[in-house]
């Protein structure tokens, strides 16, 4: 993985974290939750056109 793909990972990774606590404390919000699911299908198409 590249050091692009590794950040992005890692940004993934925390947002995931914020939403989920955000969830906990706050409540669902469908726009937090389709958000992240665009990073993280940028972040997977991201480390696929690195792999090859």
């Amino acid at each position: 993985m590249s050091g692009s793909t590794k950040t992005m990972s890692v940004v993934t990774v925390g947002a995931l974290v914020v939403v989920t606590g955000y969830t906990a404390v706050l409540g669902s919000n469908g726009w937090l939750w389709f958000g992240w699911v665009v990073l993280a299908l940028i972040t997977i198409g991201m480390a696929a056109s690195r792999g090859r």
